[in-house]
């Protein structure tokens, strides 16, 4: 039995209640649920990525090869993504990623702010809609609306975990005793 909140396992099944079938990552504990399921699950392909804007070619691919794709990666992620992102853009590709969050909401990595501060805006210069989740609330109808505008609408679409959800990781400076 996993110990992960009951969210996570209600945003596996309703991305499978779309028929993603191909979930592409780089390991990240935001995600670790997600990636878990879709490496157990016969029915999708599992892919773990060397960097995230694989990612975003693979979901053009499954566009083009007739499924849906997902991509978890975290905010840091996602300015490796930039250049790829404008294949989504340009391409007119379906997009949908879920982004867990570092940065925001109590961070104590100061490496981690910068980008999280970056990342939604660089996403919506990008093309592409960004959603973000607070609350476990929030978050099945935020991801149901964003599954239908990727893969009905065909739109690109950001949902992005934030750390009042996902909880802010602790850092150490190394100067506490």
């Amino acid at each position: 039995m996993s110990d992960a909140p009951a969210w996570q396992g209600e945003l596996y099944d309703l991305l499978r209640e779309f028929d993603v079938t191909q979930f592409s990552y780089v390991p990240d504990a935001g995600h670790k649920e997600l990636i878990n399921r879709s490496i157990a699950d016969p029915e999708v392909e599992s892919v773990s990525l060397t960097t995230e804007e694989e990612g975003v070619a693979l979901q053009a691919g499954a566009h083009l090869g007739g499924a849906k794709s997902v991509l978890l990666m975290q905010s840091s992620g996602v300015g490796n993504c930039v250049n790829f992102f404008s294949l989504i853009k340009h391409g007119r590709f379906p997009f949908l990623t879920f982004v867990s969050m570092r940065g925001d909401f109590g961070e104590g990595n100061p490496w981690q702010l910068a980008m999280g501060k970056a990342t939604q805006p660089v996403m919506e210069d990008s093309g592409i809609t960004c959603f973000r989740v607070e609350t476990e609330a929030d978050l099945i109808p935020t991801a149901r609306a964003a599954c239908t505008m990727a893969y009905q609408a065909e739109d690109a679409i950001a949902v992005l975990l934030t750390q009042k959800l996902l909880g802010a990781k602790a850092f150490s400076t190394g100067g506490e005793s």
